[in-house]
């Protein structure tokens, strides 16, 4: 009897469907008409335990039994879902052969390996154990994952990566929850200072940004702009580059603070000769933008439609289990394996028929054209967040399941469109020794770009409408044409003032942005150096829990589009160190966890050094006040079984 166990009932139904019939429903598990038998997790059916499992004498917090590491990790059942891991035991004592069918993602690998190491299943039963990867719940796409198993022993780096993720987070949680609050309620402070490896660090960079906004002090600047008339009598506009000598009179941006300065330079090129340098004509070529992973999915969503990333992750997995209108959401590829573009005329048949809004995007894609998504070597356990080739009424669709479902369409229906083709031009011209520069880009072709919407079509292309000078500035008309040497005279020269402006408040779209480029916010640059473009802070799975956590939590609020901080959580991260409250430590944490899972490194490797430094953390911390938050929060649950939960989950939810 082969054993295949689903990461969930969902999961286990869709392949329950493809095997042969008629089936026999048993409590737990679907049996076919062969024998075989479809089980299945629900979620997590274990947990780590609490550390009173480990001493009675955690049962109270004190700071002196801090760090709390345990010698040998334990795993107990949930009490909800413990029924269904008996069914599991059971039948895989059962079974001859066994296969893994957690989704194809680090947290889907380890969810059913723990329950197969938890049971103690036979080493040899264990070896022999075969994985397949479903990411469309449709029949025939569950059909072809079933007759392309693996070894799951192929997968034990993944498995690994999970593991160590969910212990560091444990330790990590566990710890400093348990002495922020203790040291919390020594200052004043009514409640459970809940902190956590990635969503301290998350609410750090709102906090830093809501500080940086308000203490920001806008200043004047100057740009000079001047009018060049060539000896054909034809005008163009230019702008003035500093030169490095200009360096002292400039800020980190390259803004002239220097009104004298820039008024120099106008008195000294106006009404005066000067000479073309420069000219520089080039035609590109913009390809389609990658089909989405889940982040990028949510950054669009939230753009476009103002939804939180919650609720796109909420649609994804309706539209995956439910609606079957998609393939597996959680994913953090944008890449596609080649044989599914054998598949696309299938899929862009049953976009056209199940999206009316698409229809003229339909019309125009061919299906020949291959863009650089289809590349087996960018796919690992899981691809790009595509369509399937199910056919259904998008109408009858919520109306946040029917927007996501038709952008991950029209991303889709990208691939089978030439390429974005537009023409740069620059003139560069010095006049009395200062160097002046004039862009202009013309769209030749609008290739992909025709299935955006007007608006946003507009505001991602690099012509606007059609000319585009430097910095936005009025012009005069199209750059004229010129030869490097051509005689040209400056006829007007002016200064501009403008003013600096402070950052932006977050919101759920530059938020998630900035948590999957987290390298832009690290401060050491020998970690910025090691973090790759795909490194970030959280997972594509964990990243819309941690934002809502945060929310729940009181430490984060909304104000109209904007995501900031409470009082509460700006005087957490300000009292924190800076190794807590920055995504340095963390953004490399994660960067090491991808090379477990890549076999790049091992699991003592990781997490020796990080239960090293996490003692010399709670060493800082033990010295920390919070006197800003004195008199704030709620009153501890005094029910024991509620206060163990709110410990537990810093560390479960990161």
């Amino acid at each position: 009897m082969i054993l295949y166990i689903a990461e969930k009932p969902s999961l286990g139904r869709a392949i329950a469907d493809v095997l042969p019939k008629p089936h026999k429903k048993a409590e737990g598990c679907v049996i076919a008409a062969n024998g075989d038998v479809v089980s299945w997790c629900i979620g997590h059916l274990l947990e780590q335990c609490d550390p009173d499992a480990y001493d009675e004498r955690y049962k109270k917090w004190r700071e002196e039994d801090l760090p709390i590491v345990p010698d040998q990790w334990q795993l107990t059942p949930k009490k909800e879902t413990r029924k269904q891991l008996t069914v599991l035991r059971k039948l895989i004592k059962e079974a001859d052969q066994l296969v893994h069918a957690g989704d194809p993602d680090r947290e889907g690998q380890l969810l059913v390996d723990e329950v197969i190491s938890y049971l103690k299943v036979p080493a040899q039963k264990r070896n022999a154990m075969l994985r397949c990867l479903i990411s469309d719940l449709n029949p025939q796409a569950v059909k072809s994952a079933l007759a392309k198993l693996r070894s799951n022993r192929d997968f034990i780096p993944l498995s690994t990566s999970a593991l160590a993720r969910s212990r560091a987070d444990w330790l990590y949680g566990m710890n400093m929850t348990r002495l922020c609050t203790l040291r919390g309620q020594q200052s004043g402070y009514q409640g459970v200072l809940s902190v956590g490896r990635v969503q301290t660090p998350l609410l750090g960079l709102v906090v830093h940004r809501d500080l940086e906004i308000e203490n920001f002090v806008s200043v004047p600047f100057y740009e000079v702009y001047i009018t060049l008339e060539t000896g054909k009598g034809e005008l163009y506009r230019a702008k003035w580059k500093p030169s490095e000598a200009c360096a002292d009179y400039m800020d980190d941006e390259g803004h002239v603070l220097s009104k004298k300065l820039a008024g120099n330079v106008v008195a000294r090129v106006k009404h005066k000769p000067g000479i073309v340098v420069e000219v520089k004509n080039a035609k590109k070529k913009q390809p389609a933008p990658l089909p989405y992973n889940l982040s990028s999915l949510q950054i669009d969503a939230a753009k476009r439609f103002g939804m939180s990333a919650k609720q796109v992750l909420d649609a994804c997995q309706q539209l995956y289990e439910r609606h079957k209108l998609i393939t597996y959401p959680r994913s953090d590829c944008r890449y596609l394996p080649l044989e599914h573009w054998k598949n696309a005329t299938h899929v862009v048949s049953a976009i056209n028929r199940s999206c009316d809004s698409l229809a003229q995007a339909v019309s125009g894609a061919d299906t020949s054209i291959k863009s650089k998504a289809w590349n087996d070597s960018k796919v690992s356990a899981h691809h790009a967040i595509i369509p399937t080739a199910k056919v259904q009424d998008v109408s009858k669709l919520s109306k946040s399941e029917a927007q996501v479902y038709e952008l991950i369409a029209r991303q889709y229906l990208m691939q089978f469109y030439p390429p974005f083709e537009y023409a740069e031009k620059q003139i560069d011209t010095e006049v009395m020794g200062g160097l002046f520069i004039a862009k202009q880009k013309d769209t030749l072709a609008e290739g992909w770009k025709i299935l955006l919407p007007k608006r946003t079509r507009a505001e991602s292309s690099p012509t606007g409408q059609g000319v585009d000078t430097v910095d936005s500035e009025p012009t005069l008309g199209r750059l004229p044409t010129v030869l490097k040497g051509d005689a040209v005279h400056c006829q007007q020269a002016d200064v501009h003032e403008k003013q600096t402006s402070p950052p932006k408040y977050f919101t759920d779209a530059t938020l998630l942005s900035a948590m999957t480029g987290i390298a832009r916010y690290v401060s050491d640059t020998a970690i910025r150096k090691v973090l790759r473009e795909t490194d970030g802070l959280g997972t594509e799975a964990t990243r819309a829990g941690i934002i809502e956590l945060l929310f729940k939590r009181g430490f984060l609020t909304r104000v109209a589009k904007d995501i900031r901080a409470t009082e509460v959580g700006r005087q957490l991260i300000i009292s924190l160190p800076d190794a807590v409250s920055y995504p340095d430590m963390t953004a490399h944490w994660e960067s090491q966890l991808t090379a477990i899972s890549q076999r790049e490194l091992n699991y003592a490797g990781f997490l020796e050094p990080m239960t090293n430094g996490l003692e010399n953390l709670l060493a800082q911390v033990k010295g920390v006040t919070f006197h800003g938050l004195a008199g704030k929060g709620k009153a501890p649950y005094k029910a024991k079984a509620r206060r163990k939960s709110r410990v537990k989950k810093p560390a479960s939810k990161a």
